[in-house]
């Protein structure tokens, strides 16, 4: 994997990650990864991104793991768009910045890697990471997700995260223009109807 692959996966997985935090359409928040099932879905969608995918299943212990790496990333997303609010799923239940680093630190380890260079003829050089120690396919799975977290907010792209603040959104994305304030046009719209309403309502 050449290292601009590498950091655009780094970048989608851990924006996907963060990203199963949403809002359910009811003014709540909902949880995609809130059963062993739905990680094992997950985690099948994304077999070119991540280590034994096809045949992943999941447990709990697997989905709690999971989770785990899930809040360190939200709290250090948080972090990341300062001085902005973090999304609104996260406010009231952030871990501690020094916490979510130890975690991330801790998953990452679960499966030791070194580098493998090859570089065939004509081509350009390419690092894989393969697995020094054969490991559970759990840890794999956490180490991988870790990995791609640490990558990407130690990355230039870090400074491209906002967080939504349209209406109902808790989502985080990274901004693709100067202009750009949410996450997709239909927040926009969102937020510019809200807008109105405030106008109207403050001038009545």
């Amino acid at each position: 994997m050449s290292d601009i692959s590498a950091g655009a996966q780094d970048t989608s997985l851990s924006l996907d990650l963060a990203l199963t935090i949403r809002h359910d359409g009811h003014g709540g928040v909902a949880d995609d990864l809130d059963r062993p099932e739905a990680l094992t879905a997950w985690v099948r969608e994304r077999a070119g991104a991540l280590p034994d995918a096809a045949g992943f299943e999941a447990d709990a212990t697997a989905l709690a793991e999971v989770r785990e790496v899930r809040a360190a990333v939200r709290a250090l997303f948080a972090h990341a768009v300062r001085p902005a609010a973090p999304s609104p799923a996260d406010a009231d239940r952030l871990l501690p910045v020094s916490e979510a680093v130890r975690r991330l630190n801790a998953a990452a380890a679960l499966a030791p890697t070194v580098p493998v260079l090859t570089w065939a003829e004509g081509a350009a050089p390419l690092v894989r990471h393969e697995a020094r120690t054969a490991a559970p396919a759990p840890d794999l799975l956490t180490a991988a997700l870790a990995r791609a977290a640490v990558a990407f907010l130690a990355s230039e792209d870090r400074e491209r995260l906002r967080s939504c603040h349209a209406p109902r959104c808790v989502r985080y994305f990274l901004k693709d223009h100067p202009r750009q304030e949410w996450c997709k046009p239909s927040c926009g719209n969102r937020a510019r109807v809200a807008r109105h309403h405030e106008r109207h309502r403050a001038e009545a």
